[in-house]
């Protein structure tokens, strides 16, 4: 007779305990421990099967084509490295709201005659349908169920035997094998490995959609991350209008790609030339405005940054960013301080980058700065030129990646003037660029270059 027991794991890490714990002593996550329900019975020996794979040198191993399916939509085949291989399971996560699921049925929608299965443990097939009507989009071979029981979905995949899969959430799927609730460490474990092996076996490609934390990270134990193939976070504000998809994880391709969506009344739609629509004229004779050759991922972007310095009237100076680093701005302001003589210490500054979106190219630095002191002399910034460059500790300027890449972008967008790190240009091909290519060492040379002819 199988006893039943008792046990804590740590949502976070997976690390088990007797006892409930506050504070994990692993990972050191707080109120992270939840109980499920295990049964301990006695072993039975199995015999040991022989099999027949055996090691090989890795030279005789023979090259496997891998034949993707597109999925119709660029932004997407980019980030997966090309398409969805058959067989893949892939983990979709993000905010609540932010436009998972609405990704998820627009590319079944569009996959036209393939065989498609959506699962939805959080909505009604009712309200599928409504979104299906709004994304306005026509699928003769996509069928819908609404379905949390492992057990059902996988007798679902064998009858209907669907070329993709769609599991909507992997939070709300739970098994009858254990008895933790939907959502838990162990049910989380157990029907991703279960579902990981159908998608194996059946070689059908498989979406799944995860719920995020308060941290930002995926819900459920860290083994989940683990056991897919490809992990894709959805970012975004819901008060912007901008997706961005990045690859965290991807056993197929690269992770440096990532796709850029518009959120509209009818779905997602797919930005092709996000630069167009990053950059606004309004800012034209405005101070405080300031445009960065970003890369993100391995795609060029020009983009706006905004900044706002006054005089601190409650004594304390604020600091604020939206979509920067604060703690990078902390240091570049110091570096104004220290290096250039710019007493800002007085001050509240305001940093903002346009559109919504989130940057961590440490080329953006040079742009931060230069906003911020034109927003402080209350000079505007030339509106056709643009800058690049990261900035270090002794206000020096310091070369970045892909300069012809940002060089080549800020041309075709008609920018006059690009401002960029004095080594960055060495062992490049840019004596074909029809823009003024201004080199600078030091930040010193920046600002003389922007502020001394303007009036």
């Amino acid at each position: 007779m199988a006893k039943i027991q008792t046990r804590y794991v740590c949502s976070s890490c997976g690390a088990q305990a007797a006892q409930e714990l506050g504070r994990c002593p692993v990972c050191g996550a707080w109120g992270t421990y939840v109980e499920e329900t295990i049964q301990k019975g006695t072993p039975t020996r199995k015999a040991v099967v022989m099999s027949d794979n055996a090691p090989i040198n890795i030279r005789d191993v023979q090259h496997a084509h891998l034949q993707r399916i597109d999925l119709h939509c660029e932004e997407l085949n980019r980030v997966l490295g090309g398409g969805l291989v058959p067989g893949s399971m892939v983990l979709l996560g993000g905010e609540p709201g932010i436009g998972k699921s609405t990704l998820a049925l627009q590319v079944v929608l569009n996959m036209g005659e393939q065989r498609t299965l959506y699962v939805s443990g959080e909505e009604s097939v009712q309200q599928l349908r409504l979104r299906a009507d709004r994304i306005a989009s026509n699928a003769e071979q996509c069928q819908v169920v609404s379905e949390t029981n492992l057990e059902r979905i996988l007798q679902h995949i064998e009858q209907t035997q669907p070329e993709i899969i769609v599991i909507d959430s992997i939070q709300t799927i739970q098994t009858e094998a254990l008895e933790a609730s939907a959502g838990s460490v162990s049910q989380v474990r157990e029907c991703a490995t279960r579902l990981l092996r159908c998608a194996k076996e059946t070689n059908t490609p498989m979406i799944v959609i995860g719920h995020i934390n308060k941290e930002g990270s995926i819900a459920g134990p860290k083994i989940l991350e683990h056991i897919v193939d490809v992990v894709l976070q959805f970012e975004g504000d819901q008060h912007y209008m901008y997706r961005i998809l990045r690859g965290q994880k991807n056993r197929f391709g690269s992770t440096s790609e990532i796709g850029i969506f518009e959120m509209m009344q009818n779905g997602l739609r797919e930005v092709k030339n996000p630069s167009e629509l990053l950059l606004t004229q309004a800012h034209q004779g405005l101070s405080g405005v300031a445009i960065a050759s970003a890369i993100e991922g391995v795609r060029p972007l020009l983009i706006e940054v905004q900044a706002l310095v006054s005089s601190a009237p409650y004594g304390i100076p604020q600091r604020s960013s939206t979509g920067f680093d604060t703690r990078r701005l902390n240091m570049l302001l110091a570096v104004l301080e220290k290096r250039v003589g710019f007493k800002l210490g007085a001050k509240d500054v305001f940093l903002n980058i346009a559109g919504g979106l989130r940057v961590t190219d440490p080329a953006n630095d040079l742009a931060v700065i230069a906003s911020v002191l034109s927003s402080s002399l209350d000079m505007p910034i030339d509106h056709q030129t643009c800058l690049t460059g990261e900035v270090g500790l002794s206000g020096e300027i310091r070369p970045v990646t892909r300069i012809e890449q940002r060089v080549l972008e800020a041309q075709k967008l008609g920018f006059k003037r690009i401002i960029t790190p004095a080594f960055s240009a060495e062992g490049t091909r840019l004596t074909h660029a029809r823009i003024q290519i201004i080199q600078v060492n030091k930040v010193e040379e920046a600002f003389r270059m922007l502020f001394s002819k303007t009036k």
